[in-house]
């Protein structure tokens, strides 16, 4: 029987009769997104401040302020000596970077270099009076606002000063264009307009907007007709800003960087506002971004995975599928794009906007097992623009092939970090990604196109590893930061975290099956560590973070991973690890962990036969794994309302439930308990 898939989607579209500082909602394409309040616009971006802010986001829009002093990444050098005794640099924030009385160079150096460069907001586009005068929350009544995912757009309606405004706002699937839709009889009488202003970038953890500098940045504006050019300078970086209205209204300049569309006589406004490093040629018409983004959305939702729980009696079902099908849409909006993500994708900053490259795989690593591997391999791309800075890290620290950072912009370049510089679990996704996309598309063509980053990345893993000649094994580290990342105060001494064990042996393994399927003769050395790695470190019966440190029940409980995310390598005996999985689900300490802790959890559950601590997983009633009724997995307000890595690591673990994996028990939905579960699917793929 077919599944409908209209139905399936339509029943979680978001629905708002009142505002929520914490759950604004997103049109978008994996390139550019645009987050707005109840009235389909930002117009109320303070009410959002201390929730989930209002942004405008590109994936190429970035900022470096000026660097006058010639700070230089090797001035965040600090020596750290390795099991075997070199001496290898790593890009440290110091022993005084916390220390607000220490004005070093060195300490100037690391934090221009951890600020720069960062990802910028585009500006704010919201209704204000002709004047230009804020319009008020409590000034709206009668709120009713849907995000409709089928179509990939927001309607939005209220009243303002009693009267009825109704707004429809989408994004095309191509540009980075908004296309709004407004209509009133505010706009014939002259009592409403839609403002535009445009900050400058700062590289604040989190704030990425200066309202209050409008010397430091440009906005030069060039009408034309009913169209307006604004060609934006901030310090050495500029991109365009164009804007299109229907014929009767007009553009008014409020400000150095604020403007205002007015509708004058004319109920009806539409309005585009594009955004591109280079001037806007030619801009569709709102009507032609609507119907793009109808096509578009149709598409993805007909053509990908999807599941339907409807069937169940489990009453924990139709809040997992809610989760399932908003996750599915917000990965696609600020996860699809040409670099990696941000945590907070392209909604607001974190991390100043970097992305982390050891989340990369929690946030598009799905896309492969929903039937969308070519909005994994968009992504992709930016790994072989940025292996000339990897082979050059590694080289530097004396290894083989790619060394791959953690915190990074779209120049590769590390961010000075004691913990992020020390990562090594990012090394193998390269390998995982390519396999993923293997799965999908087996042909020579997919083998040669990643062949150099999965050989590049095995070639740094093996001259990683350190041979203990006294125990006749490979060790990982010292030094290291595990996945876990609470042990990096002793990471000059740390070693053998068990998640980077069977992640190293497996990604190893794998590089050697894709040496085959290009007719190439295995490597020695790569086999050689494979096979001598340290056991996975286990205390009292179950697996633990590292061999050393000890490590309490906090933080990310990674171990489990090493069978789980990882699939079975013959390091990890599954009794125990399903025991180590029961002693984490009894006395983990929650409030110390993140929203991809728990799907984490679910991979390790399907593997070792216990779909009932799967579903237990997924649905803990825990504040780090709350999804907010516009579907984000909350983290905590201010810094961090949402944490895109849950959402995609929920994906991957329900697509495993639903779908299997290498090995797993024959038979529908595996990773589901046989009792109150009825699980649909369609279009799903295991995972290795």
């Amino acid at each position: 029987m077919l599944m409908d898939r209209y139905r399936i989607v339509a029943r979680h579209n978001v629905r708002r009769t009142s505002a929520d500082a914490l759950e604004p909602l997103t049109v978008g394409n994996g390139e550019f997104a645009f987050t707005a309040d109840v009235t389909g616009l930002q117009t109320f971006p303070s009410f959002h401040a201390d929730g989930m802010r209002l942004g405008t986001q590109a994936q190429w829009a970035w900022h470096t302020a000026p660097n006058p002093e010639g700070y230089a990444l090797a001035e965040s050098f600090e020596d750290y000596s390795t099991a075997a005794g070199r001496s290898v640099p790593y890009s440290t924030t110091g022993p005084d970077f916390g220390d607000s009385s220490v004005h070093s160079r060195a300490k100037l150096a690391r934090q221009w270099l951890r600020e720069n460069p960062h990802r910028i907001d585009l500006g704010r586009i919201g209704f204000v009076r002709p004047d230009g005068q804020p319009v008020r929350l409590s000034e709206l009544g009668s709120i009713s606002q849907r995000l409709d995912l089928w179509r990939g757009r927001i309607e939005s309606r209220f009243e303002l000063d009693g009267t009825p405004v109704e707004v429809t706002t989408a994004c095309d699937p191509e540009l980075d264009l908004l296309a709004v839709r407004v209509e009133s009889p505010l706009l014939a009488r002259g009592e409403l307009a839609i403002g535009t202003r445009f900050p400058y970038a700062v590289g604040d953890w989190s704030e990425p907007c200066d309202w209050d500098s409008p010397t430091s940045h440009l906005s030069e504006l060039h009408l034309r007709g009913n169209r307006a050019d604004i060609r934006r300078l901030l310090d050495a970086d500029v991109h365009h800003v164009a804007l299109t209205w229907s014929a009767g209204a007009v553009l008014k300049q409020l400000g150095p960087h604020e403007f205002a569309v007015h509708a004058d006589g004319v109920g009806i406004l539409e309005l585009t506002v594009g955004f591109s490093p280079a001037p806007v040629e030619q801009a569709p018409t709102v009507a032609a971004v609507l119907t793009a983004a109808e096509v578009s959305w149709t598409e993805f939702w007909s053509t990908g995975g999807i599941v339907d729980l409807s069937g169940s009696t489990d009453p924990r079902a139709e809040e997992l599928e809610r989760r399932v099908v908003l996750s599915q849409y917000l990965t696609a909006v600020n996860c699809a794009g040409s670099t990696p993500p941000q945590e907070t994708g392209l909604v607001t900053n974190s991390w100043r906007g970097k992305f982390h490259l050891e989340m990369h795989w929690w946030h598009a690593a799905h896309f492969a097992l929903w039937n969308h591997p070519a909005l994994l391999e968009r992504s992709l791309g930016w790994y072989d623009k940025a292996l000339a800075a990897a082979q050059e890290t590694a080289r530097l620290q004396g290894y083989s092939g790619a060394r791959w950072p953690k915190q990074v912009g779209p120049e590769a370049r590390e961010s000075p970090s004691d913990i992020g510089a020390l990562l090594v679990w990012q090394q193998p996704h390269p390998i995982y990604f390519a396999e993923l996309v293997w799965r999908r598309r087996p042909s020579r063509r997919t083998a040669e196109r990643f062949a150099r980053l999965v050989f590049e990345s095995a070639a740094f893993m093996a001259s990683y590893a350190t041979w203990d000649p006294r125990r006749e094994r490979f060790d990982l580290g010292p030094p290291v930061a595990s996945a876990q990342e609470k042990a990096y105060p002793l990471r000059r001494e740390a070693r053998n975290p068990a998640f980077e064990l069977a992640y190293w042996r497996w990604g190893l393994q794998t590089a050697q099956v894709w040496r085959e399927r290009l007719g190439l003769a295995r490597v020695p050395a790569w086999d050689a560590v494979a096979k001598h790695l340290g056991p996975l470190p286990e205390r009292d019966g179950r697996y633990v973070e590292l061999e050393h440190p000890v490590t309490e029940r906090e933080g990310h409980p990674t171990m489990v991973g090493a069978l789980g995310f990882v699939p079975d390598v013959g390091l990890a005996d599954a009794d125990r690890m399903r025991a180590t999985l029961r002693d984490v689900l009894d006395r983990w300490e929650w409030s110390d962990t993140w929203g991809w802790d728990y799907p984490l959890l679910a991979m390790t559950a399907c593997r070792v036969g216990e779909p009932r601590l799967a579903v237990e997983a997924l649905l803990l009633d825990t504040p780090k794994n709350h999804y907010l009724g516009n579907g984000h997995n909350f983290q905590r307000p201010g810094t961090l309302p949402l944490y895109l890595p849950g959402n995609g690591g929920l994906l991957y673990a329900v697509a495993m439930m639903a779908a299997g994996w290498d090995g797993a028990p024959e038979g529908p939905a595996p990773g589901f308990p046989d009792s109150g579960w009825q699980v649909r699917s369609d279009n799903l793929a295991p995972a290795p």
